[in-house]
């Protein structure tokens, strides 16, 4: 399966239900599940954004599918310029995607 990296902003609504949010990860880990998403990793940050969820994923559809369902129930948003973005674990996944694109993949980190 495939990994998914996105991250989150509290909305209003979020954050005056904060005490809530573990409840909801929780439940949105369930639900994904469901959904054929397995939740890797769920991180609250202080800085720029929120959070950041690290999913796995049969195709980008299915990832999108769940943050969208996690944002209509848990008071949350996805960044608009990244709302769900592909992950590589190392650097033969990564290669082998730039063989696909037709890009050329850099060996060094």
């Amino acid at each position: 399966m495939a990994t998914f990296i996105t991250t989150m902003h509290f909305t209003e609504q979020g954050i005056k239900a904060v005490r809530d949010t573990c409840d909801r990860a929780a439940a949105f880990k369930a639900t994904a599940k469901k959904m054929g998403v397995k939740v890797t990793g769920i991180y609250w940050t202080l800085g720029a954004f929120d959070g950041v969820i690290v999913c796995e994923a049969p195709d980008e559809e299915t990832a999108t599918a769940a943050m969208l369902h996690l944002a209509g129930v848990a008071g949350l948003h996805s960044d608009a310029d990244s709302p769900c973005v592909r992950g590589y674990r190392d650097a033969e996944d990564f290669r082998t995607a730039a063989q696909v694109t037709g890009t050329p993949a850099r060996t060094s980190v």
